[in-house]
């Protein structure tokens, strides 16, 4: 039985995805493989990587069904290819029924869809007068919590608005996750307030790794994103960082830290209560 990989070199990459898709295929792949050149074995993307756009209308007419999506199957060739393991943190896809789904896709080094996992949380709120979003009038939310193995170690999946729900990461690291995916598109206004402190949180809490790649700019007329990419320890450390630019960031990781850590604190275990 093959010894599980305890060291690995992970990589986020920073979007600034607009409204056409082959445009930000060619920016993913250019990055992807940016990573790659540096060495990265695990390359995670932000949410909406293939398009960013709150129109239905605008998506439906620019996505495709999962079978035939030339996003998603660039992205396998290129797995392939390189021999990297990549997390589409998420491309918009839809159904025969012209349902829409917000998916992460999980993508093994030989180009094989491992897993995916269906956005739980729709973001709907209303920040300001000029700034409100209802993603539950555009996308069919998931049900399920997913968790898949990697040759270091089990990854637990989730997507922007879901960094706010932490009985979600609870359960993902109950289920045997040791690394935390968190690709966003977070707005400029709650992530200058918010995002570092929560995916900071997200990682001492659950004592965790987490891989958190965002979206970065100006994504439309009325979007504009935070970026800030982040690849924090188990221990809450900041180990990588990006500021607003699109780009790439990578770190050294040792999956054998977190076994440490949660020795010493093993508070990442739900309690009676939690398990109600």
């Amino acid at each position: 039985m093959a010894k599980k990989k305890q060291k690995l070199t992970a990589a986020c990459v920073q979007l600034n995805s607009k409204q056409s898709v082959s445009n930000n295929l060619l920016n993913t792949k250019k990055y992807i493989n940016k990573a790659c050149d540096r060495g990265a074995d695990l390359i995670v993307t932000p949410e909406v990587t293939n398009i960013v756009s709150l129109s239905k209308h605008h998506l439906l007419k620019n996505t495709f069904l999962e079978k035939k999506d030339p996003f998603l199957n660039e992205i396998k060739l290129l797995a392939k290819k390189r021999s990297v393991w990549i997390l589409l943190g998420s491309i918009i896809i839809k159904d025969e029924k012209n349902k829409l789904y917000n998916r992460s896709y999980m993508i093994s080094s030989s180009g094989k869809i491992v897993c995916k996992y269906d956005k739980i949380h729709m973001f709907d709120v209303n920040i300001s007068k000029g700034e409100s979003y209802q993603e539950s009038k555009i996308f069919t939310k998931g049900k399920k919590i997913v968790t898949t193995k990697l040759p270091w170690g089990r990854i637990g999946m989730s997507i922007c608005y879901d960094l706010r729900f932490p009985t979600l990461y609870r359960k993902l690291c109950s289920n045997g996750a040791n690394m935390i995916s968190i690709p966003a598109a977070f707005t400029r206004p709650t992530g200058k307030s918010h995002w570092r402190t929560l995916i900071k949180a997200r990682a001492i809490e659950n004592l965790s790794f987490v891989f958190a790649p965002a979206q970065c700019g100006i994504n439309s007329s009325t979007r504009k994103t935070y970026g800030h990419s982040m690849i924090v320890s188990p221990w809450g450390e900041v180990i990588a960082e990006m500021k607003g630019k699109p780009g790439i960031i990578l770190a050294k990781i040792d999956i054998s830290e977190v076994s440490k850590v949660r020795k010493k604190i093993p508070s990442y275990k739900r309690t009676p209560i939690e398990k109600k």
